[in-house]
């Protein structure tokens, strides 16, 4: 391995861990990492929102991953919590639906719909 690539290496790994950091952060997207999560696919699902993110230069977003939420069933799971919108769980996020959460959630202030399993009640979505 050359010096080049293992300083790109770290480069990548710096930006890992920035993705991590709250300080001046105001949306979250957690991904659903407990055993159910990555046999799931939800590794890929992780770095597909670091590479979305990146790519459409979206900032002040926090990706980190927790364990089991207990939807085993739907996994990977993935909460995305957006000031001034409520917070939402969605299931089986592949890539695909990874582009969805960021384009429509993230910066259109629309949940995505089709791969919502947990949100409030339609009473509270209509106060916000």
């Amino acid at each position: 391995m050359t010096l080049d690539e293992l300083r790109e290496r770290r480069a990548a790994s710096q930006a890992n861990m920035n993705r991590r950091v709250t300080e001046g952060k105001t949306i979250e997207v957690i991904v659903g990492m407990g055993t159910c999560g990555i046999a799931a696919g939800g590794k890929d699902t992780l770095a597909a929102f670091a590479k979305e993110l990146d790519a459409l230069h979206v900032g002040g977003v926090t990706v980190k991953q927790t364990g089991c939420m207990g939807l085993c069933y739907a996994e990977p799971t993935v909460e995305v919590r957006v000031p001034g919108m409520p917070d939402a769980i969605y299931g089986r996020v592949d890539p695909k639906v990874v582009r969805e959460i960021v384009l429509s959630h993230i910066m259109g202030r629309k949940l995505v719909e089709g791969h919502l399993y947990d949100r409030p009640a339609s009473d509270i979505l209509a106060a916000k």
